[in-house]
């Protein structure tokens, strides 16, 4: 997994952020393209290269979702398109309040919040829950956990965008 190469990190899914972050700016000093300013051409497109690599490196895995992702996706696994189903009564009645607080009705406001809050705390459990699902494949890496891992990402993922769409839309109707 070249992000992990590049930092020389052993592939998991749980890291060090302070480690992480030492680890970027020790090979970022050694890459920066200042350092080889009256280097060849291949030596500063290397540099140019690696320095790329390191920020990208450093932005995914800073991160425990873009990390999880990048991880599933070099081990072959892509995130689902579909809505997980557990949420697909959630999702129809929310798209009606949304449609009736655009249409003016002021009543679907409470439905709304009450939803912002529901889909914070969904949030705040998908989170927890990656973080003890990260630490359980890291001792022990097995394919159904990176199954679950998958699937929790799928859920955060489809939450977060519930959550993106309800806080769009009461901002925009507070603001009338």
């Amino acid at each position: 997994m070249k992000f992990y190469d590049a930092l020389g990190l052993e592939p998991k899914l749980a890291l060090d952020l302070d480690d992480l972050k030492k680890r970027f700016y020790d090979r970022s000093r050694q890459w920066h393209p200042d350092r080889f300013s009256r280097a060849n051409s291949e030596e500063k497109q290397r540099s140019e290269e690696m320095t790329s690599m390191l920020n990208d490196a450093f932005r995914t895995l800073r991160d425990p979702v873009s990390r999880a992702e990048y991880f599933l996706r070099e081990s072959g696994l892509e995130l689902p398109k579909d809505a997980p189903p557990e949420l697909l009564e959630e999702v129809f009645e929310l798209n009606m309040a949304l449609e009736e607080l655009r249409g003016g009705d002021e009543s679907a406001r409470g439905q709304l919040v009450s939803a912002q809050e529901r889909f914070a705390a969904m949030m705040g459990d998908a989170d927890a829950s990656l973080a003890g699902l990260f630490a359980h494949y890291d001792e022990k890496p097995e394919r159904a956990m990176l199954d679950q891992i998958r699937a929790t990402l799928n859920r955060r993922k489809y939450v977060s965008n519930l959550l993106r769409d309800v806080e769009k839309e009461l901002n925009v109707h507070s603001a009338n």
